[in-house]
């Protein structure tokens, strides 16, 4: 399963760079949001550093909703998800490897993300470099399993513009409080084993759900 979750990963990663949608459309959205948010909050740096986190991962959520809603697009056209269910390959699989090419596109955004706020806000990024991101690693994972088992319900649905954000924001909750106390405390450069242990907690309960239900969602 694992050798078809990584070719299902790496085709989904070879449609982002040939379409170019992250790019194009969720890396300037993300951006355009994270320092509009910013600007709201005014010129007060001190204020900044210390919402940083959670303007961090709003953008991130939006952004991954933005990236999940394009993935199930591109294989609800022309059958391609029918066709994919059809193959010998694992639903599960087929969920692992949405979740890790997900989970690459975050990964990717959040270092400019991040660079960005290091930028604007004067984040002490060397505080704790390493703790950082683990936190982002363990974060994106938990979030590109949820973004990746809803999706898939999103598609299904008449009205699925509407629905992903409404199935992925609650579901996602609990993984954005964890993350941005997390962040809060690597920038600062304090301890965030505690923080970290929690992410994995969520990330192993979503992995196993997506891993459980795909299959009968995508046959619903």
């Amino acid at each position: 399963m694992t050798g078809e979750a990584l070719a299902l990963a790496a085709k989904d990663l070879r449609l982002e760079l040939r379409g170019r949608h992250a790019v194009s459309t969720v890396l300037p959205f993300a951006v355009t949001l994270l320092v509009a948010l910013g600007l709201a909050l005014g010129p007060d740096r001190p204020l900044l550093r210390q919402v940083a986190p959670g303007l961090l991962w709003i953008t991130v959520l939006f952004a991954a909703v933005l990236a999940t809603r394009r993935s199930y697009e591109l294989e609800g056209e022309d059958g391609a998800l029918e066709g994919l269910l059809l193959s010998p390959a694992d639903p599960a699989a087929i969920f692992l490897g949405k979740a890790a090419a997900l989970s690459v596109q975050l990964l990717a955004l959040e270092v400019v993300l991040v660079t960005v706020m290091a930028l604007l806000f004067g984040l002490p990024l060397a505080a704790a470099p390493v703790a950082l991101a683990l936190v982002c690693l363990l974060a994106t994972v938990g979030l590109a399993a949820i973004g990746s088992l809803f999706g898939v319900v999103a598609q299904a649905a008449r009205t699925r513009e509407g629905v992903l954000p409404l199935l992925v924001l609650p579901a996602a909750i609990p993984l954005l409080v964890d993350a941005v106390r997390a962040t809060s405390l690597a920038l600062e450069g304090r301890d965030v084993t505690g923080w970290l242990g929690l992410l994995l907690s969520f990330d192993v309960v979503a992995l196993a759900a997506g891993t459980l239900l795909y299959g009968y969602l995508v046959e619903d």
